[in-house]
């Protein structure tokens, strides 16, 4: 490895950003520390500290990363999208496993209990927060346009996440491909299908 020995102020930040996340990639959050990532970045074993307290803010930050990336791809989806808000909701569920399947380490890291907490991690929180208003708001589009009741909003959100958050996690871990081997499709068929079939049960005839 080839040491830095100077960064630009902001270019260092993104640096060890970029070391932390192979670490994570390829040898899993156990191998991260300040000490390793600086050594991975190619910088001092002090530099890491001119830009995050401790392992925690790092951390913090790539998933604070992770869902500002996820947050714009929904809102690209949704700005795209030419079919009837459903349509949009079940291409929002798509976009959203698409994402963890390209960003696998930010995906598991995003959702780490112990960076799940406002009031040590605001900035993560708000951008998760963005992201998930990307849903809601579709969903209000499709209350708005009589496919689906007022006052099962919020529920839908909920359970849409969560199906797109199961099946995000499936595909991740190994396991969706196991069963589209089982099924005869891939993985992007199968949620494409599974989506389709439910917005078909949610509102009949729409």
């Amino acid at each position: 490895m080839v040491k830095r020995t100077s960064y630009h102020h902001g270019a260092l930040r993104d640096a060890l950003m970029d070391a932390c996340l192979r670490l994570l990639e390829t040898e899993g959050i156990a191998a991260v520390s300040l000490r390793r990532v600086a050594r991975e970045a190619g910088v001092s074993t002090g530099a890491p500290y001119h830009h995050f307290a401790d392992r925690a803010a790092l951390l913090a930050a790539l998933s604070t990363q992770g869902f500002e990336l996820l947050a714009a791809e929904l809102a690209a989806t949704r700005e795209a999208a030419t079919g009837s808000p459903l349509d949009t909701i079940a291409a929002l569920v798509a976009t959203y496993v698409r994402v963890a399947r390209e960003h696998p380490a930010h995906f598991r890291l995003m959702f780490r209990p112990e960076l799940s907490q406002p009031e040590k991690h605001p900035d993560s929180m708000v951008a998760a927060d963005a992201a998930f208003a990307v849903l809601t708001d579709t969903i209000a589009d499709s209350v708005a346009a009589g496919l689906l009741p007022a006052d099962k909003a919020e529920i839908l959100g909920l359970a849409l996440w969560g199906l797109g958050h199961g099946l995000a996690s499936l595909w991740v871990d190994g396991h969706l491909m196991e069963r589209c081997d089982q099924l005869g499709t891939t993985p992007t068929e199968l949620v494409d299908d599974i989506m389709s079939t439910l917005t078909a049960l949610i509102a009949p005839g729409s």
